[in-house]
């Protein structure tokens, strides 16, 4: 079975190498961080808007994958539950509680990754990756205080599930790197199709509105691609940490494209978040290379 060209190309260069899949995942959390602005200027229903984005997403996939393996395995089912039960969750929550809460919940998913990725993956949580991880919840939490507030309760409940969903997305898919992890992600992004897809009834959608979606599609999917390779070769932790860059960059394109600057304590927030990502980075990168010449 033979893949796009693109993709031989990132998996040659991915082969034994960290780094630059530290790299194909900030570049996806980048891509991500876009999908923002589209999704408040499409006028759907929040779970129509993200079962249609999804769809395309899977099309561009199984245009990569052609022809999916049908045999599932309870880490395979789970795998494609988990991203579903993420989407759906943090859609609802955004829905019910403030956008603010939603995404700070959500993004305490590092924290379930660093206590149970030991028990569920052997991949040992060290004293750097606590304090990278403490120090990314408490950016984050610096990044969002002006907005926080007590917001609605079920909201909040399913933020804070979206979150639990979320670190066993990422567990899963580290679960299964030796197999195919795009395929996973297919079955996922297929699966919220099918749920979200049915609240697209009654919507009637302009040429404008079909143009955004596509470009959500591809805006969820191609990153996705990048992260699913990228997946195999670093552990859960950074599989969960450096994508906590995408709502970090998020106000960045509301500075650039409406003007709406961040407060001071909100780039406050954002140093601490990068800080901690990218100096856990560069601080292990330094130690195996330090191993490698005394070896």
């Amino acid at each position: 079975r033979r893949d796009l060209c693109i993709m031989n190309f990132f998996v040659a260069k991915l082969k034994n190498d960290r780094t630059r899949s530290i790299i194909l995942m900030a570049i996806a959390a980048v891509l991500w961080s876009t999908g923002g602005l589209m999704l408040k200027s499409l006028p759907l229903n929040p779970l129509a808007a993200a079962g249609s984005r999804s769809l395309i997403a899977a099309l561009l996939m199984l245009a990569i994958i052609k022809k999916p393996s049908l045999k599932f395995n309870r880490y395979k089912l789970g795998s494609a539950i988990a991203y579903t039960g993420t989407m759906v969750l943090y859609i609802a929550a955004n829905h019910i509680t403030t956008a603010a809460n939603a995404i700070m919940l959500q993004y305490t998913a590092p924290i379930y990754v660093a206590l149970l990725s030991a028990w569920f993956l052997n991949e040992r949580t060290t004293a750097l990756d606590w304090i990278a991880t403490l120090m990314t919840v408490g950016g984050m939490f610096l990044f969002f205080m002006g907005d926080l507030s007590a917001g609605a309760m079920t909201g909040n409940i399913y933020a804070m599930l979206s979150g639990v969903f979320y670190a066993f997305t990422v567990m899963l898919l580290r679960k299964q790197k030796d197999g195919s992890t795009l395929e996973l992600v297919f079955w996922g992004n297929l699966l919220t199709a099918i749920v979200g897809l049915p609240f697209l009834y009654g919507s009637l959608l302009d040429a404008r509105s079909i143009i955004i979606l596509f470009l959500l599609g591809f805006q969820i999917g191609f990153p996705y691609i990048l992260y699913s390779y990228a997946i195999k070769h670093v552990s859960a932790l950074e599989a969960i940490l450096i994508p906590v860059l995408e709502p970090i960059l998020n106000p960045v394109w509301v500075f650039l494209f409406i003007g709406d600057a961040p407060s001071p304590r909100a780039f406050a927030g954002g140093f601490i978040v990068l800080t901690a990502i990218v100096g856990r980075s560069v601080i292990i990168t330094l130690k195996k290379n330090i191993s490698r010449k005394n070896a």
